[in-house]
């Protein structure tokens, strides 16, 4: 059984497209997270056979501190340990995006347009799944990409993981 993350994606419309599992998680978390004062960035669930990975992401207009995530860890499980949405075994992290940060909606996206970004794909798009390039923003529910002076429009839902390549000025 490979390892992949699995991602959330919140529709323009409206509608949130995620496994199952990932929306019942999403759902619960997020609004522990925000009520704590901070953004719920994204969530990861990593199926390993019987260990699984959840990682989620915060943020905060005045960064995270190790403190921060702490906090949020505490609170984070004991709702797990109550709801217990998991069956298996599994690690709780709690993370700042960090510089190379995630994009998992299409909003984030578009909030980092200018921004330089690795995009790895579920299935090949124009004969290619890893796209590198100038993110330029979003068109509907494509991402684009500017990669070697050629336009690419990435469907957002074949986004299997995109990030933010840091700059070091």
């Amino acid at each position: 059984m490979g390892v992949s993350p699995i991602f959330y994606f919140y529709d323009m419309r409206g509608g949130l497209r995620v496994s199952s599992k990932l929306e019942q998680l999403q759902a619960m978390l997020a609004p522990v997270v925000e009520s704590l004062g901070y953004q719920c960035w994204g969530i990861e669930f990593i199926s390993q056979g019987r260990h699984s990975l959840l990682r989620v992401y915060i943020d905060h207009d005045n960064g995270i501190l190790i403190e921060d995530c702490e906090a949020v860890s505490r609170q984070v499980s004991a709702v797990l340990d109550v709801e217990d949405p998991i069956s298996s075994e599994y690690t709780l992290e709690v993370s700042s995006p960090g510089m190379d940060r995630p994009l998992f909606t299409i909003e984030q996206f578009a909030k980092h347009a200018g921004e330089q970004v690795k995009i790895k794909l579920r299935s090949p798009f124009e004969g290619r799944r890893n796209f590198q390039g100038l993110l330029r923003g979003v068109e509907e529910q494509d991402v684009v990409v500017l990669v070697d002076d050629h336009e690419f429009l990435l469907p957002i839902d074949l986004i299997d993981k995109a990030n933010i390549i840091p700059r070091f000025d």
